[in-house]
């Protein structure tokens, strides 16, 4: 195939195909959503198993510490 065609068809099939590089700012919203649903279930737990997980993060600190 002559260079000049194979190159017009290389630059054509860059136009025709879709913009595959990644973004790399990364997924903000995402991790966002994820760490505040996180938080709320949390909250929404702490009146039912609040003394249980205060034990367990007491526990989990005495061991670091030590």
């Amino acid at each position: 195939m002559h260079p000049s065609i194979s190159g017009l068809l290389f630059h054509l099939s860059q136009l025709a195909a879709p913009d595959l590089r990644r973004d790399e700012r990364g997924d903000v919203p995402g991790w966002v959503m994820v760490t505040l649903m996180t938080a709320i279930v949390i909250a929404a737990l702490t009146p039912f198993v609040g003394d249980e997980l205060r034990g367990l993060l007491e526990q989990a600190f005495a061991m670091v510490s030590s």
